[in-house]
């Protein structure tokens, strides 16, 4: 498309890329069914129409955990990873420290674990909600003041230790259980 008449077509030239834009877009919303549109009335939302923010939110949340526990920065966690060799499956275990989470709980959370093997220090980011992971452990907890915990990396021994939080509840089960 070339340039409206208003634009200086020095400008953009003959650009490949450069494409003349309407002001008179709107977004407009189908059926997934029928394929027909969709208008934004109150009485459309009542019969049960599928928008994409409900079909996106419906098709994710399908594949959401629900048995995450609470962890943050500073915690040790254990994650049982599922690992593919060939045909066999096995479940292996990564446990290290927390070193940071993003997203909260969105279905494209991820968190960085790092923990030291001989001598070297190894992270790996998981996705929170991936079918790979099988499950995550709260090992112990901690006291941070920081999201993101990068200051650990060049440190060695005892500075990498943490203030640690003996008889932290966690908080997804202390909600289900009262003391009594």
């Amino acid at each position: 498309m070339s340039p409206s008449n208003d634009v200086d077509d020095s400008e953009y030239g003959e650009c490949p890329w450069y494409i003349e834009l309407s002001h008179d877009v709107q977004m407009r919303e189908f059926d997934m069914t029928t394929g027909e549109e969709i208008t934004n009335t109150p009485d459309t939302v009542k019969q049960g129409k599928i928008t994409l923010e409900s079909a996106i939110k419906s098709v994710t949340s399908s594949f959401a955990k629900s048995d995450i526990p609470d962890f943050k920065p500073g915690d040790v966690v254990r994650v049982h990873a599922k690992i593919i060799e060939g045909t066999k499956e096995r479940i292996q275990i990564f446990e290290g420290l927390v070193l940071k989470r993003s997203k909260k709980n969105s279905i494209d959370a991820t968190f960085t674990v790092r923990k030291v093997s001989y001598n070297i220090g190894v992270e790996r980011t998981f996705p929170l909600h991936s079918p790979r992971v099988d499950k995550v452990e709260v090992v112990t907890r901690a006291k941070v003041r920081r999201a993101r915990l990068f200051y650990i990396r060049p440190l060695r021994g005892k500075a990498t230790r943490m203030k640690t939080l003996y008889n932290a509840p966690i908080k997804s089960e202390a909600k289900g259980t009262q003391a009594a």
